[in-house]
């Protein structure tokens, strides 16, 4: 570092081969160093925030909001068959805050009584995208004057039993397949609702409806 008399009280450095203020050598490499931790800082924070985003799958919540049943009869011949009419809203939230979710496969919920199945109704098809912390609102209407059941003896019993107090544990299950964005993997999607609906016919008072938090299935090791 040498005085430069064109530059006044100006200095040489070579570094930036011009004159320069009056700072000290040692000082600007400091600032310099300095200004290289700083960028080392912001690339630590900006890899953290991603990580944060995208590196951990936080998978949704399902829930049964309302549900009414006001028709549920069961035929035995020549098949065991219902006839039944359900309504009910059930709601999907994606949990991430920066992943949206996309469907591989369609999303369907199975109403089944006493394990058995008596209906499928499809809520997204494949390919539908759930938007980053929005909440899918799904009112579903159901209905049928015969869907096969394969009940048998047992099942026709647990009926009568259940038929008795007007009370039925319907179970609705939701089956699908998804890709969490930024993750290649594809995940099963599966919670099970168990839910307990008092028959009320139609003209009947309605029936207060407790909301019901779905049982998410233990999710696979990659996801």
């Amino acid at each position: 570092m040498c005085c430069c008399d064109e530059c006044g009280c100006g200095c040489y450095d070579a570094f930036c081969d011009s004159c320069c203020p009056c700072i000290p050598y040692d000082t600007r490499e400091n600032i310099f160093y300095c200004g290289i931790c700083l960028a080392v800082l912001a690339g630590a924070v900006l890899f953290a925030v991603l990580l944060a985003a995208y590196g951990f799958i936080r998978h949704v919540d399902v829930a049964v909001e309302d549900a009414s049943l006001t028709r549920f009869a069961l035929a035995t011949s020549p098949v065991t068959a219902f006839a039944y009419n359900l309504s009910l809203t059930l709601t999907v939230r994606n949990r991430n805050w920066a992943m949206s979710i996309k469907n591989t496969a369609p999303l369907e919920a199975d109403y089944s009584f006493d394990g058995q199945r008596f209906d499928r109704v499809r809520l997204a098809d494949e390919g539908d995208v759930h938007p980053a912390g929005k909440t899918r609102v799904y009112h579903l209407a159901s209905g049928a004057d015969g869907a096969y059941v394969a009940l048998g003896n047992a099942g026709v019993a647990e009926f009568a039993r259940e038929n008795a107090t007007g009370t039925f544990q319907v179970e609705v299950a939701l089956a699908g397949e998804v890709r969490y964005q930024a993750h290649l993997t594809k995940c099963k999607l599966a919670a099970t609702c168990p839910l307990k609906l008092q028959l009320a016919p139609p003209g009947t008072p309605g029936v207060v409806f407790q909301r019901v938090k779905c049982k998410l299935a233990k999710p696979d090791k990659n996801c």
